[in-house]
């Protein structure tokens, strides 16, 4: 029987997507599971699944388009199976119209259109030049223009392989260049107009609507850290190069242990039913610097998995977030986020809410600072969080006492380390 691919909704802000490329061509076999497709979001370019098996009997939208969600981009059937595909596409779409109201279906093509027209990557890259996401950061980290390289993939797309074929590429004069030398000059620098990435008009989008949508309220806590810090120089004294574990692998953990106790905080309001929904999961959604933006990573059911697999799954995901090559689970799930900055010496910070969770924390910096324990003054290792929390979903109270909890795990890591001691 033959079944129509879909664009898949990758976020639940994600209104179209680019498909960069088709990786089972028209006529070729495909097993459910298999990539069929890389499709690039706001967020990063991913690789989409086959939810079949069978034969891919027509691509319907080619190389390089915007596509909405959920619109028709294939259709996978069984080899020499008579199909009319534009009755099967027609009766599909004739469906979903009479699924939604046409006032909806007609405000969802408006929204898009807008979409297209306001944060489309490709309309500002030089007219005429295509490059994927990691071929534009690494052209900008580069200081090169695109314009020179010539793109080998789809209708001229420049990749990376372009990139690094161009730097590879000998000059044409031995002698140095012109613009190795520094000018010296007297002149005031004009303004610079930077067009906003596709990833960073994406993150303010979300940030505006947080900020505007969710009445926001912050706690902050201080914890004792000096065990967790000596613990994790044990752990690490076993392990082998490549796998040592971070301050923030034991957060991750730790905070996925509290959310078991405090489940108000993994959740999500329901506006339209009027409810909270409290998830079954804890995914923890973790900030990843890369050029362009921030990009969250998941780690899915963080409170089933020890510390070791948690730093592995993170360290894995993190590099393919930076590397342009994340997928899809990388990125979708997380019931609760974790914004660390300590790595960069900052104290304490609030971070933003991310839609549409209910709540996330703030990670400031371990600092070894004089403490005080008893009656004497001692060495020890002082680390603040920062929880930021939607009021609609809970209050003050919850929050202090979700930080009180969280201070067993940091300041007992133990507890981490053996199931019987999370309670």
């Amino acid at each position: 029987m033959a079944e129509i691919v879909n664009m898949p909704k990758l976020g639940f802000d994600m209104v179209e997507g680019t498909l960069i490329r088709w990786v089972v061509s028209e006529h070729e076999a495909v097993q459910k599971g298999q990539v069929l497709a890389e499709i690039e979001t706001d967020k990063a370019t991913v690789e989409v699944e086959s939810p079949y098996t069978g034969v891919v009997r027509r691509h319907l939208v080619d190389q390089g388009s915007i596509v909405p969600v959920s619109s028709p981009i294939a259709v996978v059937g069984e080899e020499g199976e008579e199909i009319d595909i534009e009755q099967l596409v027609g009766e599909l779409q004739e469906q979903e119209s009479r699924e939604k109201p046409e006032a909806v279906v007609e405000e969802g093509i408006a929204e898009a259109q807008v979409e297209t027209e306001t944060i489309s990557e490709e309309s500002r890259l030089p007219e005429g030049v295509r490059a994927s996401p990691l071929a534009r950061r690494m052209a900008q980290k580069l200081g090169l223009d695109l314009r020179n390289i010539k793109g080998s993939g789809p209708t001229g797309r420049i990749t990376k392989a372009d990139i690094e074929a161009y730097q590879a590429a000998p000059t044409v004069s031995g002698a140095p260049s012109l613009a190795s030398f520094p000018v010296i000059s007297g002149e005031v620098p004009e303004d610079r107009v930077v067009p906003l990435s596709r990833l960073r008009a994406a993150i303010g989008k979300r940030m505006v609507q947080s900020k505007l949508e969710f009445p926001q309220f912050f706690v902050t806590h201080e914890y004792d850290v000096a065990a967790l810090m000596e613990m994790r120089l044990q752990v690490n004294a076993l392990l082998p190069e490549g796998e040592k574990t971070s301050i923030n692998d034991y957060i991750i953990k730790a905070v996925a242990f509290a959310l078991r106790e405090f489940p108000n905080l993994n959740a999500r309001l329901d506006e339209g039913n009027q409810a909270v929904i409290q998830y079954g999961h804890v995914n923890i959604g973790v900030a990843v610097a890369v050029d362009g933006g921030l990009l969250t990573v998941v780690c899915q059911d963080a409170d089933m998995k020890s510390v070791r697999q948690i730093s592995l799954e993170i360290r894995s995901m993190a590099a393919r977030a930076r590397e342009g090559r994340v997928k899809v689970e990388d990125i979708e799930g997380s019931t609760f986020s974790i914004s660390n900055m300590g790595m960069f010496d900052v104290e304490e910070f609030i971070a933003i809410i991310n839609p549409p969770e209910a709540a996330i924390l703030a990670i400031g910096s371990a600092n070894h600072v004089p403490v005080i324990k008893g009656n004497e003054i001692a060495p020890g290792w002082q680390m603040k969080a920062t929880v930021s929390v939607d009021h609609r979903v809970s209050d003050g109270v919850e929050a202090a006492r979700f930080l009180q909890g969280l201070a067993k795990y940091l300041e007992e890591p133990l507890r981490l380390m053996v199931p019987d001691l999370t309670g």
